[in-house]
């Protein structure tokens, strides 16, 4: 495994959290499926759950609360330098933020906002919680990208807030491209099917994809999805024992294992 210590650069998907009804459920599902360590934080926390993977944090698993309705679903941070500036950004970009801006203890400070297609994603602004440390390897995260129902206004939403460019790798005829900072690739944009609403979909590695999405399945999950290959490496989208969308992703010849994944 390879691990990171500094901050993302803006723009770059810096960590992934979990919200369910039932957070012991999801520990020990994705415990089981990607060999992570959770352990629940204090009550001052929400006993929100940090998954580490080699002792360093990859995502966040926390318990819906009880009075509040809120979906299951894995969210996408995106990290940011100035989380109020981003956040007026978003506004003026015809954005919505769904949670304001605020403190998060001394780990950071944190936003939640709404595309103008509809997506959820949230902001993070390091303190002493960089975001995920795991680069590569199974059980980290390997990528991140919004599907809209409204790409036009999903792309000039992102150009203006976050400043991406934009790598065309668009296949059969479906838009997608690659998000570009730095001109880096750091996540991905494309139009969604017709059925599904606006989002930000998570990646995971894994080691084998068929294996895994078995080993998801005896867990009390679901497969979505055909396995497919392509050249970043073969795909599968699974759901959880409580309903949520994600995928697993393992390389493959023509892809490639990730720097640092025999680490």
């Amino acid at each position: 495994m390879l691990f990171r210590d500094e901050p993302w650069p803006d723009g770059t998907p810096s960590w992934v959290d979990l919200m369910v009804p039932d957070q012991a459920k999801a520990i020990a599902f994705y415990s089981g499926l990607l060999g992570w360590d959770v352990r629940a934080g204090s009550e001052e926390t929400g006993f929100y759950g940090m998954a580490t993977l080699g002792g360093r944090p990859v995502a966040g698993i926390g318990q819906t609360p009880p009075d509040q309705e809120m979906p299951a679903v894995w969210t996408t941070y995106l990290s940011v330098s100035d989380v109020d500036k981003t956040a007026a950004a978003i506004t003026e970009a015809g954005g919505q933020l769904v949670v304001p801006v605020m403190e998060v203890a001394k780990e950071g400070r944190m936003a939640v906002a709404v595309d103008p297609g509809g997506a959820a994603f949230g902001l993070w602004e390091p303190g002493e919680h960089q975001g995920t440390q795991v680069m590569a390897g199974p059980g980290a995260l390997a990528w991140n990208e919004c599907m809209s129902q409204d790409y036009p206004a999903a792309e000039a939403f992102y150009a203006q807030v976050f400043g991406y460019a934009f790598e065309d790798e668009t296949s059969g005829g479906s838009t997608y491209k690659a998000l570009l900072a730095s001109g880096r690739p750091v996540g991905g944009i494309g139009v969604s099917a017709v059925e599904v609403p606006s989002n930000w979909r998570v990646y995971f590695w894994v080691a084998d994809a068929d294996a895994s999405a078995a080993k998801a399945v005896e867990l009390g999950g679901r497969v979505l999805g055909e396995p497919v290959d392509s050249p970043e490496g073969r795909h599968v989208l699974l759901a959880d024992d409580q309903g949520v969308p994600f995928f697993v992703i393992a390389p493959t010849e023509q892809s490639g294992k990730p720097r640092g994944w025999d680490d």
